[in-house]
């Protein structure tokens, strides 16, 4: 048996600027008619079309760059969208989310799908409206039938109807975080075990981040949030925590892998909520006795 959804998650698979524009505004101008909170988190270029066609309307709707505040899939859900809902309490709010577009990379593509359906637990019950457009014309069509899964309703050809194929989200965000590669043979590593191995932690990740180019008011934040990670390893588990860095591409990554266990696929408090809402992609694996968490910071930003 599935586990409850938002009263409305539907999914939008469009085809072409004019079916987005239509689907999209007869949704917002709906919400705006009864008086409802609207959220637009979107990409850039469809947030223009958006605000331009809503004309005066655009006043009443709330508008945010996803590729901005979304650019880590994991930042969506705490960051945006249940940030937007809980400013309003318990009043009906409606929701335009587009977390996936062309162009996303095959590591952040995963990190999408889990979002979505993380989405039906973070909303099971509240009284939320959300659309999710997803570009059918220009995405591979693996990743609409994704979106299929990810959401219990689509709007097709103007007509809303249940997903046949919309699955326990439980399963579908824990199928999309599959086990990650191990660190390259070039990576460095450190153990800890103890808090005050908590100052080397932070100086090993400092050090490495700068030899690998990483801007200082970056390499610090990637330090302050693997530093309250490491500190969670400590404080949570009995054994001890590794952590490794490395470059890649034009990234930084950063790795920590412990002994302890994520119960829940929503478990996201304290330092992996800081690591969502600072990192450019955070991708985590959980497994008895074993969870690793990976960090992603942009060298140029």
């Amino acid at each position: 048996m599935s586990e409850p959804a938002p009263r409305e998650h539907v999914g939008f698979p469009y085809r072409g600027v004019a079916e987005y524009v239509s689907g999209t505004l007869a949704f917002v101008h709906t919400a705006l008619g009864a008086g409802q909170p609207v959220l637009v988190a979107v990409p850039s270029a469809k947030l223009e079309i958006l605000r331009d066609c809503l004309g005066s309307y655009a006043e009443r709707v709330r508008f945010t760059d996803l590729t901005v505040a979304g650019r880590n899939p994991g930042a969506i859900l705490p960051g945006v969208l249940l940030a937007f809902a809980d400013e309003f309490g318990g009043r009906r709010t409606a929701i335009v989310a587009e977390p996936l577009w062309p162009g996303r990379s095959a590591l952040e593509y995963p990190a999408c799908v889990a979002h979505e359906a993380l989405v039906n637990l973070a909303f099971a019950g509240r009284d939320v409206a959300l659309l999710c457009p997803c570009d059918a014309a220009n995405l591979d069509p693996h990743m609409v039938s994704d979106a299929h899964r990810t959401h219990p309703e689509l709007l097709l050809r103007g007509e809303r109807r249940p997903s046949p194929a919309y699955g326990d989200p439980r399963q579908t965000a824990v199928a999309f975080h599959p086990p990650l590669p191990a660190p390259p043979p070039y990576a460095a590593t450190m153990r800890y075990d103890a808090v005050h191995d908590l100052a080397g932690v932070r100086s090993f990740v400092t050090g490495h981040a700068t030899t690998a180019g990483l801007k200082p008011e970056r390499r610090d934040l990637l330090a302050d949030v693997v530093s309250e990670l490491a500190g969670g390893t400590l404080a949570h588990t009995d054994g001890p925590g590794a952590v490794s860095v490395w470059p890649e591409r034009d990234l930084v990554v950063c790795q920590l892998r412990d002994s302890g266990q994520l119960t829940h696929p929503l478990a996201g408090g304290g330092g992996l909520l800081t690591a969502n809402l600072h990192c450019d992609l955070v991708r985590v694996h959980a497994r008895p006795g074993a969870t690793t968490i990976r960090l992603h910071m942009a060298v140029h930003d």
